[in-house]
């Protein structure tokens, strides 16, 4: 447990607004940036020579809402310091359920971003192609529920939070739900 807080701690200090470039070390790659998210470099620094599966999820900015057509971009804004704790909780939280992963990334966008561009990348590798599956499926649906970023949308009728916003929950909270 100390070993996990300590690097909790270690990725927090980071500066958040930074480039999200590949890390020279250790095989989590976590970060929250305004410059655009790159899913080839992401995707190719997961390959490991023990993992036969590499997932990418890879989120675009879409022209429609919930209730809202003519969206014209998204802007989020993120709370950093807490959002890049809850990010390397989420990729903690993974190696303990799927003990064989090889590599997780997880990387967020903030500000403005245009229709079409990519605002969260999640790429997991592992020996398997199910655990990497399971484990990137996973790693999207609690970076969506726990981490603290929020979005406002811009449409044909206005600008507004998205109407998909729910309260954000912890890790704990998501481990029941996903056991």
């Amino acid at each position: 447990m100390q070993n996990r807080r300590s690097l909790i701690n270690e990725v927090c200090s980071v500066l958040a607004l930074a480039p999200v470039d590949v890390p020279e070390s250790g095989d989590d790659w976590i970060g929250l940036t305004d410059q655009p998210l790159l899913a080839q470099e992401a995707l190719a620094w997961s390959v490991l020579p023990g993992c036969g599966a590499e997932v990418l999820f890879s989120g675009t900015v879409r022209d429609h809402a919930e209730g809202r057509t003519g969206v014209t971009e998204l802007e989020y804004e993120v709370y950093p310091e807490a959002g890049l704790r809850r990010l390397a909780e989420i990729a903690a939280e993974a190696r303990r359920r799927w003990s064989g992963l090889g590599r997780v990334v997880l990387l967020h966008r903030m500000g403005r971003l245009p229709i079409g561009e990519c605002s969260v990348i999640v790429v997991v590798s592992a020996p398997h192609r199910g655990e990497a599956f399971d484990a990137a499926e996973w790693c999207i649906d609690v970076l969506k529920a726990t981490v603290p970023i929020w979005k406002r949308e811009t449409w044909e009728g206005g600008v507004g939070w998205g109407t998909d916003a729910t309260e954000i929950a912890t890790i704990e909270e998501e481990r029941k739900v996903g056991s």
